[in-house]
Parts: C-alpha cells; structure tokens; sequence
C-alpha cells in the first residue's frame, strides 16, 4: 500500500491532483504532519487523513521538532505500507523519507531534482531536496532540467519527467483581464529584510493605484510583524487557493518568493518577478520570470515589466496539467 504524507498547503495543493487521479486505482493512505495547521488548504476536509502532531516543546528549534515528532510518531502509521509518496522540499519531505528509508519502506519523491546548489538559498529547502534524493527509490521530475540534475549527481533510482502537478488544479481554466497586483512574501531567506521588500512595494503601490494591490499575509510572526508599512496595499487572510487562483488570473503581474506561484503564472502566461538571490526554476527565467535579488532592484523591474506581455504561443516550462495521469501509470507498473 502507498503512503502519501504532507505536512504544509503547497504540498497538498501539488499532492491532491494525483490522489483523485489514482482514486481506486492504486490502494493508499494519506498522512498529514502538521507542519503547517495555520493555513492548510480548506479543501483537505473532504478527505480521509490520518495525523501526526508536532510537538514544538521537544526542542527550542522548530524544524527540530518537526523531525523528531515525525521520526517518533511515524511507526503508528507504516502498518502494510510499501511504498511512500513524499512532494518538494519542506522538513516533512526530508523527515518522513528519512523514516522510511530507515524502516526499508520505497521513497517515491514528486517534485525530485530541483536545484539551486546553495543551502542558504533556499534554507532549508535546498538541503531537504537535495538529501532525499540520496535514499529516493522513484524520482518524479517537473521538467528534463531537473531529471538532468539528477542524472548528472548519479543518484540513482528510476527518473520520470512528468510535469508539475500543481498545474493540474488549473486545466480547463484561463486568465482574465488584468487589473491587480499579486504579491506573495514568505521564504526563511527573505525574513531579514521583509520590512525593506514592503516598504518598496508600497512604494511602488503607492505610485500606481490605478492597480489593486493584493497580499496575502503569511502568518508567520517574522513577516506579520511589519504589516504595518503596508498603507497602500489591500492585505488580506491567507487565502483559499481558488480565490488566490482568482486574483492570479486577474493580475498584470505577480511579485513572490513563491515556487508554486512561479509555476502557475507561467501557466496563465503573467509575468512574475521573483523575489529571491536563486530559482531552482530556471526554465522560465527571461520569458516566463525575472529573478529580483535586491530589493533596491525591485522598482526598475516593475516598470520594465509592467505592461510586459508574455508570448502566448510559448508552451509553459514546467508542464501540460495532465502530470497525475502520467504518474498514475507509473505507480500502476510499481504498486
């Protein structure tokens, strides 16, 4: 039986596609970690799930405790378990395949590959990623870049380019006019100087208030803490991915530090500024999106872009939204 565990909303989003695809097909069972319990996806509620609990008293560090709450809690759950399915790059990724890996249970890795080669950048997701593809059984790769990667470390186990299945949520859907600002802002990386990216897109607010400006406000203290240099800039609640989808689809342009972001505007074709020092999504770079490593460099790049216009003939690099499909045939060949 597959395993499918997840602990934060971007894991779910890019996991869900793929358990209604293999619904009654393949036999699995989901596992939620609770790494994130703030800003979990609505949707997870018409779901069965079973569920571990972080204890954060286990250590002054929370991705500490987030590890040794997996690592002490997993055994409840491996009963007739062959296989697990782990998505991307967070703790819980590197936690429960750590786990299995121990207990002699496949690592099926989705998302596998991505690379910036700097674990400062992202931390400490580039550590995660690159550490479970040491012991990962099946790498599920979005794009050739990251089966590439893969290949060249010599890593071993069977490599699949698929798709990125986020992009699957969005099939049958399309992007409408364009009057509003996404911006998202969230990374451990970025932590140290979110009062200077604020202020600047305030700033930058400030000066085009023909546009509404729309920010999702994390929840994390270090980024809620200077809301308040916000003034021109509609903040809300996180928001439900279909309405986070909406104000996408009604955008001229997205400002985030966001992965997932990243692959869905290139799927709607808006151009997407990328506040970070690296992207493990180079493929989109230059048509798709424009790395921004300083927040000084942000107001150039807007106006340069801002009434860019994205070739809409170019296919989007990261994949069709038919990625479950393909790894539904694959899980059939392997479960």
């Amino acid at each position: 039986m597959l395993l499918i565990a997840f602990g934060t909303r971007p894991e779910w989003l890019k996991i869900r596609p793929v358990v209604d695809t293999i619904e009654g097909q393949i036999p699995y069972r989901l596992l939620y970690t609770g790494q994130h319990t703030d800003i979990i996806d609505s949707s997870l509620e018409s779901y069965k799930y079973d569920q571990i609990q972080i204890t954060n008293d286990l250590s002054p560090n929370r991705l500490d405790s987030i590890v040794c709450s997996i690592m002490s809690q997993i055994d409840n759950h491996l009963d007739d378990i062959t296989h697990v399915m782990v998505q991307g790059d967070t703790t819980t990724v590197f936690a429960v395949g750590l786990a299995c890996f121990h207990r002699g249970i496949k690592v099926i890795h989705l998302e596998a590959g991505l690379r910036t080669y700097d674990n400062q950048h992202p931390y400490p997701e580039e550590f995660n990623r690159q550490s479970v593809s040491c012991l990962t059984d099946i790498h599920l790769c979005a794009t050739e870049l990251a089966a590439n990667n893969l290949h060249v470390e010599s890593k071993g186990g069977d490599i699949h380019v698929v798709g990125n299945t986020v992009l699957d949520n969005l099939r049958g859907q399309v992007a409408n006019e364009e009057y509003q600002v996404l911006v998202t802002l969230h990374r451990r990386e970025n932590h140290e100087q979110i009062d200077k990216w604020f202020r600047n897109i305030d700033e930058l607010a400030s000066k085009n208030l023909h546009l509404n400006w729309v920010l999702p406000m994390h929840p994390n203290p270090n980024v809620v803490k200077y809301k308040h240099l916000l003034k021109n800039i509609s903040v809300t609640k996180p928001l439900p991915h279909n309405q986070l989808l909406k104000v996408l689809k009604n955008s001229k342009l997205v400002i985030t530090d966001s992965g997932g972001i990243q692959e869905e505007s290139a799927f709607f074709k808006k151009p997407c500024i990328v506040c970070r020092e690296k992207t493990e999504r180079g493929e989109g770079l230059g048509d798709f999106s424009w790395l921004c490593q300083d927040p000084d460099h942000l107001s150039d790049l807007f106006y340069q872009l801002k009434d860019y216009k994205i070739d809409m003939t170019l296919p989007c690099p990261y994949g069709d939204g038919y990625a479950s499909e393909k790894i539904l045939d694959i899980l059939k060949e392997e479960i």
